[in-house]
């Protein structure tokens, strides 16, 4: 259950927490900074505007890129307009899972295990009372933790 579940959050938050590698290819919008699709970043290996290598900046003034973990920034450069005309490699992820996300799963499978017998239930009624059952994806202390990590696509 630890293993599905954790697959099940990690599809609903729209990212994966181990640390992995990732190139991609980005449209240009005519800015400076750009935000990674993956966070959050701990290294950043290459990156290419319009086939031209950007080196790294060797100080925060000089030219080439600099990163935080979510947001990557060029000093005397531009991602110029263009369709994926900008290439990024980069490592981004957690070393362990974080522990707030660890309670998550091991709550969420508490919860589907101590509802087991009421699946697909919303109310059961015994001896003239009746009990009414929350109807959820998650419980809502599930989904506060998560609500934290949750992965924003825009529109």
């Amino acid at each position: 259950l630890i293993t599905s579940y954790s697959s099940q959050i990690e599809s609903w938050l729209n990212r994966t927490f181990a640390s992995a590698s990732y190139t991609e290819t980005v449209n240009g919008v005519g800015s400076v900074g750009m935000a990674f699709s993956n966070y959050p970043v701990t290294a950043v290996s290459s990156v290419a505007v319009d086939g031209l290598a950007i080196p790294a900046a060797t100080t925060v003034t000089g030219a080439g890129y600099r990163f935080t973990d979510k947001f990557l920034f060029l000093n005397s450069y531009r991602f110029s307009r263009g369709f994926g005309n900008v290439q990024i490699t980069y490592t981004a992820g957690y070393a362990t899972t974080p522990p707030e996300i660890k309670e998550a799963v091991t709550e969420l499978v508490g919860y589907v295990y101590k509802s087991r017998d009421r699946i697909g239930h919303q109310s059961k009624s015994l001896a003239g009372e009746t009990v009414s059952f929350i109807v959820s994806e998650f419980p809502a202390n599930v989904r506060t933790i998560l609500n934290n990590y949750k992965k924003v696509i825009p529109q």
